[in-house]
């Protein structure tokens, strides 16, 4: 469905007008006439009704909804967006990305989706999927990423009314809305159409020209009666790519200061790091291609509260230390485990585990001796959460080259689609469990499923 935006919006429109036009045809044959307009109002009014309704619906089966705002543009609102839905994923969450910024759509070059449309099913638009993730932006309707979108705003509410209506974004825990900078259009449809936000994050960075526009998305905030959640204070001192050390090369402290004032959250503070920018050029999500690093550790920390929201979740508090956890390393050396249900061998070194999942478009694949890259997941077997997750390229196809380069990886356990006899031993020379017949899906799934001791396995498709 690569379709023009401007031209998805027109014939929206079309649309309209013809059943204007077939309504008024089908009273005139009935021997009926309304020189008042009535009747053309009472049809306006019951197709606005039916618009309410399934725009409610499709909300009500959302959990939470997080809107990311910044007081203005180039302060990463954005990169905090992704990250803090990548993080959600993380924690086992069901997660959609809604890019709501109409004129500088970012999302899909941020995730590496391009090149990705969105697929029409029954009338419905499905969002595109990487990984757990569910993702929809106006990028992916524009035929060329340098087309300028020129529309007025009641335009862009009617795009984002359809993004929010006509979109097929099932069951979800979180939400998060991208929304542009400043206190215009977009943000006001959301806050309007949405009728209920569970609350806002507000980015700035330390700059004073910066942290003066908070106030502004603050006050919006507070006018529209959407909860305020923290601010997150974005490029606060340069992090050494070497040793992590953090200097502050500009002045810090804005965005706490305001918080204090205005008597809101502070987050936390991020710094620059040359490997966030690396990320967001290559179209990878920082906290899973960086996870170990020390930024990361910082942003998992700045991002733990917003789990908390889902305190209802029996899991909300393990998942919210999950998130905030440092994802460990650890001894390529454990001895050969049993059985494939986690709960029943939570005796990995130090309550972690490692697990490698071969990786396919996103998924698991199905012939692991010939994958694109590996995902890996680190676990605590105490909580049974997620802690980190590093995807790395896999090394040239060799015969038994990847059970030792694995274990040096600390991988203790693989979950694979089929894998040969030999390469099962191979393995198990390494010490590194391995369960095979899982299904092509995403890989937090497949461990949350491993984890709980539900993982569904088939049948064996490379037993040879």
């Amino acid at each position: 469905m690569k379709a023009d935006g401007h031209s998805e919006a027109t014939r929206t429109a079309h649309d309209h007008a013809r059943r204007h036009r077939n309504n008024a045809e089908a009273h005139a044959s009935d021997g009926h006439t309304c020189s008042s307009g009535s009747c053309a109002s009472a049809s306006a009014d019951a197709r606005e009704a039916a618009d309410q309704q399934k725009l409610a619906a499709r909300m009500s089966r959302i959990r939470r909804k997080i809107i990311v705002m910044s007081g203005k543009g180039g302060v990463g609102k954005s990169t905090v967006a992704v990250n803090l839905a990548a993080a959600l994923t993380l924690a086992g969450k069901r997660v959609g990305l809604l890019d709501a910024d109409i004129h500088g759509p970012s999302i899909p070059t941020m995730l590496g989706l391009e090149r990705e449309a969105p697929q029409s099913h029954d009338g419905d638009i499905v969002p595109v999927e990487v990984g757990d993730l569910k993702v929809l932006s106006l990028g992916f309707f524009l035929p060329s990423p340098d087309d300028a979108v020129i529309w007025r705003g009641p335009m862009k509410m009617t795009v984002i009314r359809q993004f929010l209506r006509d979109a097929a974004w099932g069951d979800l825990d979180f939400l998060i809305i991208d929304s542009p900078p400043g206190t215009g259009d977009e943000p006001l449809s959301v806050c309007q159409l949405i009728g209920k936000l569970d609350g806002a994050v507000i980015v700035t960075t330390p700059q004073k020209v910066a942290a003066v526009d908070v106030r502004k998305s603050v006050n919006f905030c507070r006018q529209l009666q959407v909860p305020v959640l923290g601010i997150v204070e974005n490029m606060s001192g340069f992090a050494c790519p070497r040793c992590g050390e953090i200097t502050h090369v500009l002045r810090s402290g804005g965005g706490r200061s305001i918080a204090e004032t205005m008597r809101i959250p502070f987050l936390g503070a991020i710094p620059m790091d040359p490997a966030i920018a690396d990320a967001c050029d290559d179209g990878r999500v920082f906290l899973h291609h960086y996870a170990t690093s020390p930024t990361a550790k910082i942003m998992r920390d700045v991002i733990a509260p917003i789990v908390r929201l889902d305190g209802d979740h029996p899991n909300a508090q393990a998942d919210a230390s999950a998130v905030a956890a440092t994802a460990s390393t650890m001894s390529t050396t454990s001895t050969k485990p049993t059985s494939t249900n986690a709960r029943e061998n939570p005796t990995k070194e130090n309550n972690h585990m490692k697990i490698a999942i071969p990786l396919a478009d996103g998924r698991l694949a199905m012939h692991f001796g010939h994958c694109e890259r590996f995902a890996l997941i680190d676990v605590d077997t105490a909580s049974k959460t997620i802690t980190g997750r590093t995807d790395i390229e896999a090394p040239p196809h060799q015969p038994g080259l990847l059970p030792p380069w694995l274990a040096e990886r600390g991988a203790t356990v693989i979950l694979a689609g089929g894998m040969g006899q030999r390469a099962r031993s191979l393995f198990a020379e390494q010490g590194i469990e391995v369960v095979v017949g899982a299904a092509a899906d995403a890989p937090e799934k497949l461990v949350a499923a491993y984890l709980a001791g539900t993982l569904q396995t088939g049948d064996n498709v490379c037993d040879h």
